[in-house]
């Protein structure tokens, strides 16, 4: 990769502790060798506590608190998984609204893991197809969406592109597909 993202800005969306870090890591890495600009939003300014499933990892600088972040800054969206920090990221209302404007906006996000429960909270899987991992799959059909066991999914049918996957192993598809997505499709921000 070099310079197929030509500094578009992509948020980072986390909790400030529960995040799977090779799913924070591995896109954040993807979006910079593209020529991306990465930056870390959580629902508090400091640090985002990661995890390597249940064990504590690494910690990372938030840029921004997502309160004091304009969705329409960014180009794009990632929002890593991690049981922990999806199921409290649903629960920022700051981040549930911002995922809307950025998908009402019609850029482009890329989800993985668990990282779809804030989509279902703001109610944006509604006729879409997405994967995610498998213990979503109920709340997802539940929420209006068709889920499927895929290693990356792209849905095209709605305001935006939305990329998603399962699981860390998924991570080489997920990275190539959101990258190949956000050049092709971001907005200008």
């Amino acid at each position: 990769m070099a310079n197929e993202l030509n500094g578009l800005r992509v948020a980072f969306l986390t909790s400030n502790e529960g995040v799977e870090q090779a799913e924070l890591t591995a896109p954040w890495q993807a979006v910079k060798d593209a020529g991306g600009v990465p930056e870390l939003l959580a629902p508090s300014t400091g640090e985002v506590q990661a995890f390597n499933h249940l064990d504590k990892a690494g910690k990372f600088p938030v840029h921004r608190a997502i309160r004091d972040s304009d969705p329409l800054d960014y180009n794009a969206i990632v929002v890593p998984g991690g049981v922990a920090n999806a199921d409290v990221l649903r629960t920022v209302n700051a981040a549930v609204m911002f995922a809307q404007r950025i998908f009402e906006s019609g850029k482009p996000a890329a989800v993985i893991c668990h990282g779809p429960w804030l989509l279902v909270e703001g109610d944006l899987v509604r006729a879409r197809t997405l994967t995610s991992w498998p213990s979503l799959a109920t709340d997802i059909r539940n929420a209006g969406g068709n889920w499927v066991d895929a290693e990356v999914q792209l849905c095209t049918n709605g305001p935006n592109s939305l990329v998603t996957s399962r699981k860390p192993d998924d991570l080489p598809a997920f990275c190539s597909t959101l990258v190949d997505v956000f050049q092709r499709e971001s907005q200008p921000a």
